[in-house]
């Protein structure tokens, strides 16, 4: 027998020849299969360079080719140009400018509404309510290293501007009350005092004054178109501690003032009233004269603030309007807070 050699490159187990023979045979009598077609050729990938830092061994994503290599054998399709509908750009700009333009209008109309004022735009306009037309309030400078009067160090509540200039002004077109005018802007005890109705409270409300040590009493008055007439009265005493015991104890009651005014013989406290906010510091009692009234309604209000106690008196034909009364009552509560 013939000995058979290994070639030194086939890493296989050697097997038994018989069988290897027979195995060429067959294959030697087995048809041919047809040849593959040779392969379409790739176009080479860039060589994409890490950048420092990159860990090693890792590799860099190559992003795929846009345009897929021809086919062997298959013809070539020419790129068209697409041509850009100009009826669409046409459509986009008009719809652009309309935009621009519709935020522009916006953005005009709303800075007039800003300009406007409340009654000038329809559906906002709010009703006159009957306030009146007052100058701007502001409070008199105090004396230089002088505290407020309700400052933490200012223990009796004193008002160190002059009184005279915490008065509220006159509203535009009312006619002035010559005679609240006093004497150098201050108002004589008497004239306060005779305003009360009954000649035994007049006396009473005198001797009051005099034994508390009153100061100064400094009083306004005016009359406006609709025939409202005002007074105010400011009356100044030593401490808060003073104002205190002669709001509470003399000047006023739950129900009802404790001195009758002249024409308003029968007050009530005004319960529409309570619900006006009230400033902090400021004491404020509030009635209203009840039917069956004279030829005039009456209101009335005592202002207790630090060393000045208040009182604000309206009186008109048929009757006071609540409004014109709860906006002077407020405005002159600020000038003496």
């Amino acid at each position: 027998m013939t000995e058979q050699t290994t070639p030194v490159d086939d890493m296989r187990p050697v097997e038994d020849t018989t069988q290897v023979e027979q195995e060429a045979s067959a294959e030697r009598d087995e048809p041919r299969a047809a040849e593959p077609q040779a392969p379409v050729p790739q176009p080479e990938q860039p060589t994409v360079v890490a950048e420092a830092g990159t860990e090693a061994g890792a590799e860099a994503a190559v992003p795929p080719s846009p345009v897929a290599p021809p086919v062997a054998g298959e013809p070539e399709v020419p790129l068209v140009k697409v041509k850009k509908d100009r009826r669409v750009l046409r459509a986009v700009l008009r719809w652009t400018a309309a935009t621009l333009v519709f935020a522009a209008v916006g953005s005009s109309v709303a800075y007039g509404i800003t300009r406007m004022e409340r009654t000038d735009v329809p559906g906002l306009a709010t009703k006159a309510d009957g306030r009146w037309d007052y100058p701007a309030i502001v409070k008199p400078p105090l004396p230089s290293g002088s505290p407020g009067p309700f400052a933490e160090s200012n223990k009796a509540g004193v008002h160190s501007a002059d009184l005279r200039k915490l008065l509220l002004p006159s509203p535009k077109g009312a006619k002035a009350d010559p005679a609240l005018r006093g004497e150098d802007g201050w108002l004589a005890k008497k004239s306060f005092v005779a305003q009360y109705a009954e000649k035994t409270d007049r006396d009473t409300v005198d001797q009051v004054l005099t034994d508390h040590a009153l100061r100064h009493i400094a009083a306004r008055g005016w009359t406006t178109p609709d025939g409202t007439h005002t007074q105010i009265y400011l009356l100044q005493f030593d401490t808060a501690a003073v104002v205190d015991l002669l709001y509470q104890d003399e000047f006023t009651n739950w129900g009802s003032p404790g001195f009758a005014l002249r024409g308003a013989a029968s007050m009530q406290s005004d319960e529409v009233f309570a619900g006006v906010a009230q400033l902090d510091d400021i004491a404020r009692y509030t009635y209203t004269e009840t039917k069956p009234y004279g030829a005039e309604q009456v209101r009335q209000a005592y202002l207790a603030a630090g060393d000045t106690l208040g009182l604000v008196v309206q009186s008109r034909k048929g009757s006071a309007r609540a409004i014109p009364f709860q906006q002077t009552v407020v405005l002159q509560s600020q000038l003496l807070g």
